[in-house]
């Protein structure tokens, strides 16, 4: 009896030793499962703050939910939570964005020209939603080029070459305001449009050159006419007034004789000598006889 008591008492410990061990192991599984989706949380939160630890200034996000779509609200400045695979953010720069882009387009009569144009732009906040479904998160490199060349065509194909230079500002405005009516279409606020460049083709740039050497020519051609025209009238107003002149001592010799003429030939000939003697390298030899003769005759 006292054998059987011992056996079943080893027998009854071994169980209770069984269950305890089964009961710990339980635990430990438990805990160690608790530990695990503590662990998934944590890095679920975490990932979540990652995608969307804050909006900086001058930045809006658009939620995407799995249930729902794109949400119709954006987010903005600050920290806000999501909920972790579920929702993802799609970050938008809201800030004025300069964009540079150059077209070929040709004028009115025909000419090539080579523009390039400068655009400040920005996305309507309101439509951010609308933005995100129909062009995504690149938007402007994906419209601003297209309907820039698209405006510059229709607008510089309305002016002659020659016009875009005497006409610029009337270009510019009307480049400006149909860019601005046609980026409204696809949700985008133009701030600025400015034409930064205008450069013909080869052929027409030396058909200027030309044209400004032919004027220059017309106006030297000009010059040379009326300088032979104005050397002309002096011709004939000289001619005229020495004819007068001469008309005049014509008149006054038949009035007073001969006494006119020696009068100018005696003012010639004092004119004539004292030119001479200012000259130091002349000597005046009177006339009538030689110079020996009156040395002979003085002696």
């Amino acid at each position: 009896m006292r054998g059987e008591s011992m056996s079943s008492t080893c027998e009854g410990e071994i169980t209770g030793s069984k269950i305890f061990m089964s009961f710990v192991l339980k635990e430990l599984c438990f805990f160690k499962l608790i530990t695990q989706l503590n662990a998934k949380q944590n890095g679920l939160c975490s990932q979540s703050f990652k995608q969307l630890p804050q909006s900086d200034g001058g930045e809006r996000a658009v939620l995407f939910d799995r249930f729902r779509g794109v949400l119709d609200q954006t987010v903005g400045e600050g920290t806000h939570f999501l909920i972790p695979i579920l929702q993802r953010p799609h970050v938008f720069d809201i800030r004025t964005k300069p964009h540079t882009f150059s077209s070929v387009s040709g004028t009115k009569d025909l000419q090539m020209v080579n523009l390039t144009l400068r655009v400040l732009s920005r996305p309507e906040v309101s439509r951010l939603p609308t933005i995100f479904q129909t062009l995504g998160l690149e938007y402007d490199e994906k419209v601003l080029p297209s309907i820039g060349n698209e405006v510059l065509k229709a607008v510089v194909a309305q002016f002659n070459a020659d016009q875009l230079l005497t006409e610029r500002p009337q270009v510019s405005a009307l480049v400006r305001d149909s860019l601005i009516k046609r980026a409204r279409d696809f949700n985008i606020e133009l701030d600025d449009v400015a034409i930064t460049h205008l450069s013909y083709g080869m052929e027409f740039s030396r058909a200027v050159e030309a044209k400004q050497v032919a004027q220059q020519e017309a106006e030297r051609s000009k010059f040379v006419v009326m300088k032979a025209d104005q050397e002309r009238r002096a011709a004939v107003i000289r001619a005229e007034g020495e004819s007068e002149a001469a008309q005049l001592i014509s008149d006054a010799t038949a009035k007073a004789g001969m006494g006119l003429i020696e009068l100018r030939r005696i003012e010639a000939s004092r004119e004539v000598a004292a030119t001479l003697a200012r000259s130091p390298n002349v000597a005046y030899l009177p006339g009538g006889q030689s110079m020996l003769f009156n040395l002979n005759a003085g002696r």
